[in-house]
């Protein structure tokens, strides 16, 4: 007899893994809580279809390794502007950019590994060269 659905994705939410970002050129503002986007499918869905987004909220993109192309996003079927921050393997940013709805490409400027995508309002709390904390919830 199969899994009855609600118990599947009760399942899969528990999957779910959190981590905080907190700037630590920047220790006053508030860490930004993300879920943590590792699967093919996780990282493609990004914020795809998603209505808000919290001021301390977002997704954290984890590509494994650093890389230009392999961190660029796309912001189809996005609904509002989102506060893109790209991090190196050093947990360094290396870029950040306002990225608007229905834009087909954002890229950072250079390699990274981390791409945090976070409430627009976030954007001047990363800059290229602050070192990041990421902790697990």
């Amino acid at each position: 007899m199969p899994e009855p659905k609600v118990k599947i994705i009760e399942s899969l939410a528990l999957m779910t893994t959190w981590i905080k970002i907190q700037n630590l050129n920047h220790p006053e503002t508030s860490p930004i809580k993300a879920r943590l986007c590792t699967s093919f499918l996780s990282r493609l869905r990004g914020l795809m279809l998603q209505t808000s987004l919290g001021e301390n909220d977002g997704i954290l993109i984890d590509e494994r390794k650093d890389g230009i192309a392999n961190t660029a996003i796309h912001m189809f079927f996005m609904r509002f502007p989102i506060a893109v921050i790209w991090i190196n393997s050093n947990y360094e940013v290396v870029d950040s950019k306002i990225a608007s709805p229905w834009m087909p490409f954002y890229a950072p400027s250079k390699p990274a590994r981390f791409i945090l995508e976070t409430h627009p309002s976030r954007h001047l709390d990363f800059k290229a060269g602050d070192r990041v904390k990421l902790l697990h919830e």
